[in-house]
């Protein structure tokens, strides 16, 4: 599950429970233990790899 927090930037979350606290390295989820799966996964880096992009489009550069 992938929800954007209040910032607009994506967030992973258990499919399961909702939890927000998952362990990527062992990707489970750390309140109810459930794996997340490597599709929720690779979506999550799809929806950062969006949102990286959306923000060099929109928010001027600084050090230019």
């Amino acid at each position: 599950m992938i929800f954007n927090n209040p910032k607009g930037a994506p967030e992973l979350a258990c499919d399961e429970c909702g939890c927000r606290w998952v362990d990527r390295i062992s990707g489970t989820c750390y309140e109810c233990g459930a794996p997340v799966s490597a599709e929720a996964q690779a979506e999550f880096v799809r929806a950062l790899a969006a949102f990286a992009d959306d923000r060099r489009r929109t928010v001027p550069d600084l050090l230019s």
